[in-house]
């Protein structure tokens, strides 16, 4: 492939990988992320020319093996002690997901004046695109980090929409951002954080069961034990069939 594949903007793109890669005549990899896959930017933590060009042709889900000629790869001088001069290199690769933060990494070098002045579209694709973010991180239980990301979310949520229906539009947006901000924080054992966002996404949706059932596990987290019963019977008379609410009340009881 030619290296103009170097100028596409899926470099921006988060990718979670696994890769391995082996010298010629070697069965041992020199370097793995078979047991940690991880989140990474292409145009950051990808810096082989071969790889980068690689993954480029890849979709998700996607198993391939790439051989890398030197000038694609470690080049003449190697990479001592384990890459020799002049090495010819196998990475197999295989994309398990990716996140295109293109926009989002654009909108956050803007100052603020000029990301006022975004459509709301825009903003909104932004934010979307940092909780996902943050969903990653949550399911990979580095819960500090998907709180930033969350928090990212919310900064961008911030601005005053002009009409009624960018109103709307932004409190839809805030609303499962608030409801992760709640859960994370009850996951970093913070309960009144987690109470606090989660009457923030009440007052947005006063009927929001998620936000309800967060709220009475926050308040039997804090011992405030009749608090978290007015919470959680709100919960159940909207669901009364739910699993979760009805176990959290039988643990208050």
């Amino acid at each position: 492939p030619s290296l103009a594949f170097l100028c596409s903007p899926l470099l921006a793109v988060g990718c979670t990988v696994k890769f391995s890669g082996y010298l010629e005549q070697s069965d041992e990899p020199f370097c793995t992320s078979h047991k940690f896959p991880r989140l990474v930017k292409l145009d950051k933590d990808i810096t082989l020319p071969g790889l980068k060009v690689g993954l480029l042709t890849m979709k998700k889900e996607e198993m391939a093996v790439f051989i890398l000629l030197p000038e694609y790869a470690y080049g003449s001088m190697g990479c001592p002690p384990l890459i020799p001069p002049n090495a010819t290199v196998m990475f197999e690769v295989e994309v398990l997901d990716f996140i295109d933060s293109k926009e989002s990494d654009t909108f956050f070098e803007l100052s603020a004046e000029l990301q006022d002045m975004l459509p709301l579209q825009k903003v909104l694709k932004v934010a979307d695109t940092e909780r996902e973010f943050g969903n990653y991180f949550y399911r990979k239980k580095q819960f500090e980090i998907a709180k930033s990301r969350y928090k990212r979310a919310l900064s961008v949520l911030c601005r005053k929409p002009c009409t009624e229906a960018e109103q709307w539009q932004v409190r839809a947006a805030k609303l499962p951002v608030l409801l992760n901000l709640s859960v994370t924080y009850l996951k970093l054992k913070c309960p009144a954080r987690a109470l606090a966002y989660g009457e923030k996404a009440l007052e947005t949706d006063q009927s929001n069961v998620k936000a309800l059932f967060r709220c009475g596990q926050a308040c039997v987290c804090m011992a405030e034990y009749e608090k978290a019963r007015g919470f959680l019977t709100r919960a159940l008379h909207l669901q009364p069939f739910n699993h979760d609410i009805n176990n959290e009340l039988k643990k208050l009881a």
